[in-house]
């Protein structure tokens, strides 16, 4: 059955912006003003601890402040160093945002999506720090609105951040709605709770080994024309 969408949620990091370029710059240039060394190693070790974290918080399990007030804390204990989390949070942030790094065809495929539907940015992460790299991209004129974890107060893939974005748009009909994003975890699990459709973004054909169900998948953003002018 065709499906006719009219409004579209898009995903930010590792969908629109390159967020794994993003955080090695910054995290290149925190490691700079430290006068720290930072192997491959090192630098593998932090986005292990980071993305646990960030797991714990997709399941209510841990707080946005808890997440990044601590991890540099709990990475540089890794390696037997007491430091201030906050304090090298906040260092890292101010280069983070800086990180206006696009994902290939990005920018022309919501130009042009934007004159046909409605656009809209649905990311969890730190309000600030989401809205300084969309301006920078280019990507921000193309969305009607942009819905931020910190701000919603719920983050994907709980039901009550859908709910939230939801009533603020009015949007009734559920089958007009999709969500294109990377994450299984987060994006195409929320899709499932909130009960609309998703394409799962996998440029690097990992194995979907969850019990999330994407709609479509595709390799490329490009793609996406193809799935919304069937």
């Amino acid at each position: 059955m065709k499906k006719s969408y009219k409004t579209l949620l898009f995903d930010l990091d590792d969908t629109l912006l390159d967020f794994a370029a993003a955080e090695d710059a910054a995290l290149t240039n925190l490691f700079k003003e430290l006068q720290i060394p930072l192997t491959e190693v090192m630098k593998e070790t932090y986005k292990m601890f980071n993305q646990g974290l960030w797991r714990a918080h997709e399941k209510g399990e841990i707080g946005r402040d808890e997440l990044v007030n601590t991890r540099f804390s709990i990475f540089f204990e890794h390696y037997g160093k007491n430091v201030d989390g906050a304090e090298y949070e906040q260092k890292y942030r101010n280069y983070l945002k800086e990180g206006a790094q696009l994902i290939e065809g990005a920018l022309e495929v919501v130009e042009r999506l934007s004159q046909q539907f409605d656009l809209y940015i649905v990311t969890n992460g730190v309000k600030i720090t989401q809205q300084n790299r969309l301006k920078r991209s280019g990507l921000l004129p193309y969305f009607q609105h942009v819905f931020v974890s910190e701000e919603v107060g719920f983050q994907k893939p709980r039901i009550e951040f859908f709910n939230y974005v939801f009533s603020y748009i009015g949007i009734t009909d559920l089958d007009s709605t999709i969500i294109i994003g990377d994450s299984l975890s987060s994006d195409i699990k929320g899709a499932n709770v909130a009960g609309i459709d998703s394409c799962w973004f996998n440029p690097f054909e990992k194995e979907n080994a969850t019990d999330s169900v994407p709609t479509y998948q595709i390799k490329r953003i490009t793609e996406l024309y193809e799935i919304l002018n069937k």
